[in-house]
């Protein structure tokens, strides 16, 4: 894909606050009729969910998965899948949780952050995983992160790239002057970290949600 077919399939958004994130979830629920949504896991996202699970929306026909999650128990602090259990506890949606090889549904929109690093979900830009790419790769993977983050140092579950740019939308939530350059260049395709593979990978519109801080 050239750099301007790249440019033409991507949109900033004018806000990029949680209740903006939310709205723009919420309206592709409505009017696209959205009704499996891929959702990142860490903290950024909590403030959005808290958002979006107030909104009055069809939530007995939604599903959520988790892009990607540490490999805990479902009650440890550091478990993605507790955290979107507790956030949408009292909604009726029905969370889909994530499991080493499986073959998840098709995403209607896929949601992901971005690390400091370029990496997205829990594909790094170095780490250990199965090799990917042909048509017999899960589209779960278990990825190990080299070196591992001393903040999370768990193994991972995470959907791979052929799963994350399979869906008719994806949104890029991030934050900081630094990770706006590395989508910046991602966009130009001045190097080949994760976010710039799925830029690149992707045929459906992108729509990035940044902000300063």
């Amino acid at each position: 894909m050239s750099d301007a077919a790249i440019s033409a399939n991507i949109t900033w958004a004018d806000h990029a606050d949680a209740v903006a994130v939310a709205a723009h979830l919420a309206a592709a629920i409505e009017r696209q009729g959205a009704r499996l949504l891929a959702v990142p896991g860490g903290s950024t996202p909590v403030a959005i969910f808290d958002k979006l699970s107030t909104m009055d929306l069809p939530w007995s026909e939604l599903s959520l998965i988790l892009t990607d999650d540490r490999i805990v128990a479902k009650d440890h602090e550091a478990s993605n899948f507790g955290k979107l259990t507790k956030a949408f506890a009292d909604s009726d949606a029905k969370l889909i949780d994530l499991t080493e090889g499986m073959t998840p549904p098709r995403a209607d929109l896929v949601w992901v952050g971005m690390g400091a690093d370029g990496h997205i979900a829990s594909l790094f830009p170095t780490m250990k995983a199965p090799v990917q790419g042909d048509e017999a790769s899960p589209l779960v993977v278990r990825t190990v992160p080299d070196p591992l983050p001393p903040e999370a140092p768990f193994e991972r579950l995470s959907l791979n790239m052929a799963a994350l740019i399979d869906t008719n939308a994806i949104i890029i939530v991030v934050r900081g002057a630094d990770k706006k350059t590395i989508l910046e260049q991602a966009i130009k395709e001045e190097h080949d970290l994760p976010i710039a593979k799925l830029i690149k990978a992707a045929s459906c519109p992108i729509t990035i949600f940044w902000s300063e801080s």
